[in-house]
């Protein structure tokens, strides 16, 4: 007997809908995020005497316990139904828009009935990739962080102290966030040596004494001063922001370093390492994205739709519209515009390539874009064959089918 089961799910309780081949209902129960609560599944599972391969398991996402709990229990044909066909989908059942989460779960259960077929099995992938997978996403997490909190202290700075900002050329860095936490006002500064800036400058390792006296120039001179009266908060403000944009460097940075070693295991690492300007945090996050079943993409195509790289075409009769693709990953899509802009400084044909494009009167993104359009063809093909990207190749191929740089 086969079995459609539809899971409506929550932080605190899910609930969960059983159908027959026919659309009957079998079973219903909201179960507890917990342990015993999902026990409670396995025994919906028995009274309908269907096997684990008999049930086909449907939900709204990939990132949470239950998922882990069904797979380990042996539910090997799990769907990650997206939410919006889901919202899509209510129309067919309740022409009012009336809902609850026990009808969301008859509609996942029935549309893994009806339309299963639109829908691909969901697969965690290798135990190396799904722990790649966690750290590519606490690594973005904290760049995400460093950039808020920089940008931030970077506002702060120029409020009331912005000789800090003139120092050193990189920023954000640990030693500019030592600057601020050793300087915090000017009149730190003005109390200052060159004697003690030189010990500053020895106890947090900057290598080139060349540049000593110019930069302690830049923190000794005149620029314009804030109202006295703003000092002390600013100057609180900017020590709570260097003290956190440290620790935040400093997580950015190990969890490069762990996701970097992860990448260095994994057997498809030699394909996104290839690649041009991809980097220790690109390569190991499109591998990520692109994954490891390969049948799940079976042309380019799809890849292009998930990362928003192609447009959306919509025709009817004489109508014809082309616009920007909001429904995809948006994840991937920032992913592929990045490595679409780092390719174009070691790629000549994809620099000739985004010149074209604005050339063309592509704005910047929309150029990266189609660029990184392009690059998920060539990577979805290299991806396939398992091979490494060869610039020198691929361009032999582009003279050879005779297809102009854009």
């Amino acid at each position: 007997m086969k079995v459609k089961m539809g899971i409506d799910w929550s932080e605190k309780k899910h609930d969960v809908m059983m159908l027959d081949e026919t659309g009957r209902a079998l079973g219903y129960a909201q179960i507890e995020h917990s342990q015993k609560g999902f026990r409670q599944i396995e025994e919906m599972r028995k009274k309908t005497g269907a096997s684990h391969d008999e049930v086909t398991v449907g939900l709204e996402t990939a990132h949470n316990l239950l998922i882990d709990y069904l797979w380990s229990s042996g539910y090997k044909n799990v769907y990650v139904v997206p939410p919006n066909v889901v919202n899509k989908s209510r129309e067919r059942y309740s022409q009012s828009g009336a809902h609850n989460d026990k009808s969301d779960a008859y509609v996942i259960a029935d549309l893994l009935r009806t339309d299963v077929h639109r829908f691909y099995p969901w697969s965690p992938g290798s135990e190396l990739l799904q722990q790649m997978r966690v750290v590519s996403s606490a690594t973005q997490y904290w760049t995400k962080e460093t950039v808020a909190l920089s940008n931030r202290l970077r506002a702060c700075l120029l409020r009331y102290h912005p000789a800090l900002l003139e120092v050193f050329s990189n920023w954000p860095s640990r030693i500019a966030c030592h600057l601020v936490l050793t300087y915090p006002t000017p009149e730190h500064v003005r109390n200052s040596t060159y004697e003690g800036f030189q010990e500053f400058l020895k106890q947090h390792r900057h290598t080139q004494p060349r540049k000593w006296v110019t930069c302690y120039d830049k923190l000794t001179a005149t620029y314009p001063t804030s109202a006295p009266a703003f000092v002390p908060a600013y100057q609180r403000e900017a020590l709570q922001l260097a003290e956190c944009l440290l620790l935040a460097l400093r997580y950015e940075q190990e969890t490069l370093d762990q996701l970097q070693s992860l990448f260095l295991q994994h057997p498809d690492q030699h394909i996104f390492a290839s690649l041009p300007g991809a980097g220790q945090l690109l390569a190991p996050s499109l591998l990520v994205k692109f994954g490891e079943d390969r049948k799940r993409f079976p042309s380019p195509m799809s890849l292009q739709s998930l990362a928003g790289t192609c447009p959306v075409t919509k025709q009817s009769g004489k109508v014809r519209t082309v616009h920007f693709r909001r429904a995809c990953d948006h994840d991937f899509r920032y992913f592929t515009q990045q490595f679409a802009r780092c390719s174009r400084k070691e790629s000549s044909w994809a620099a000739a390539f985004y010149t074209a494009a604005r050339q063309r009167g592509l704005k910047k993104s929309h150029a990266d874009r189609t660029l990184a359009n392009r690059w998920i063809c060539i990577i979805w093909k290299l991806w396939q064959d398992k091979k490494p990207y060869d610039e020198s190749f691929h361009l032999q191929q582009r003279a050879h089918r005779r297809q102009p740089i854009a």
